[in-house]
Formats: structure tokens, C-alpha cells, sequence
């Protein structure tokens, strides 16, 4: 009998995962893997515990990667940066073909 491996975390789309492989990566995350992301959990604070300069940080490799800015002074980023899904779904949206 084979035993199945059950995660608890939701599963992240093709897009979710790239941009979390991204969000390891230039933040350094230490113990944190890309698939270890739950995607609908925040970012910021109790989260994933990331901080104003790891927004920052990540806004550029954003930028790097998918060629259109990310506005430090947006209403927007707090909905933008909720999660991994929010932030992927924006990235989708605008990003360049």
C-alpha cells in the first residue's frame, strides 16, 4: 500500500508558482520553498512576513521579469500585495506580451 502525502496548502497555478520561484529567489527566503507559499495567505506581517523593503525589492525583479513598473505610490498596492494569487492575477493583467 502506497502512502499518500497530503498538503494542506492550496495549490498554486503555473503563473502563482513561477512568481513564487521569483519571490524566493530575490528576497533571499531562507527555509522558505516556492511551492511552501500558500497562495491565498498574506505576504505582509503575519503572513509570509515580508517588510517595506522586501516590497520594494520585489517590485523590481517584478519589473525585471515582466516588464511593467509596480507604482510605490499606488492606492492599489495593499490589494495588489495581499497574496501570492492577488499579485499574480495583477501581474497577468498587465503584463507585458
Amino acid at each position: 500500500m502506497s502512502e499518500q502525502v497530503v498538503s494542506n496548502t492550496p495549490t498554486q497555478t503555473a503563473a502563482e508558482a513561477e512568481l513564487a520561484q521569483l519571490l524566493v529567489e530575490s528576497l533571499n527566503l531562507e527555509g522558505v520553498g516556492p511551492a511552501d507559499i500558500d497562495p491565498d495567505a498574506r505576504l505582509f506581517g503575519d503572513g509570509l512576513g515580508l517588510d517595506s523593503i522586501d516590497a520594494l525589492e520585489l517590485a523590481l525583479a517584478i519589473s525585471k521579469k515582466y516588464g511593467f513598473q509596480l507604482r510605490s505610490d499606488s492606492d492599489e498596492n495593499r490589494r495588489i500585495f495581499a497574496s501570492l494569487r492577488a499579485l499574480s492575477a495583477h501581474i497577468q493583467q498587465h503584463k507585458a506580451a
